[in-house]
């Protein structure tokens, strides 16, 4: 099972427990299991736009009551991908290790010890093994 954020539960909208979706990050389609304070909830309505998506959760009648909280979704990532917790402490022979990844406009970027930047982009990043990320140097211009 891996666990990503889908959001947080924002504002409550109407009387039927559906609330604004906020810093939503997944679709949330009707169906979708949405783990909640460590309890499994399906989203029973689905509503809203991409950017602001307002939900009704089964068996939560009272969304103000867990504002603010995280919101998981499972996903399964397929081979290739990596969540950004799986890269931090990871090392860039020669350049250092990843202290943190930014989501940028256009796509994620590593953070170095040093304080240099990577981008995650298949360019850039020639492979991931084990506890190292090999970068095409010539790609970074170095």
């Amino acid at each position: 099972m891996t666990l990503v954020s889908a959001g947080r539960v924002g504002k409550p909208h109407g009387r039927d427990g559906s609330f604004y979706v906020e810093r939503a990050s997944h679709p949330l389609p009707e169906g979708t299991i949405v783990l909640l304070r460590d309890r499994p909830h399906p989203v029973q309505r689905r509503a809203g736009t991409g950017d602001r998506p307002l939900i009704r959760l089964g068996g939560l009648d009272d969304p103000a009551a867990a504002r603010d909280e995280p919101l998981l979704v499972d996903v399964e990532l397929v081979e290739g991908e990596w969540l950004a917790s799986e890269l931090i402490g990871r090392s860039v022979p020669g350049r250092g290790r990843v202290t943190r990844v930014l989501d940028a406009p256009s796509c994620s970027v590593l953070e170095l010890e040093d304080g240099s930047l990577v981008p995650f982009i298949s360019d850039a990043i020639r492979s991931i093994e084990g506890g190292e990320i090999h970068v095409d140097e010539h790609f970074l211009g170095q």
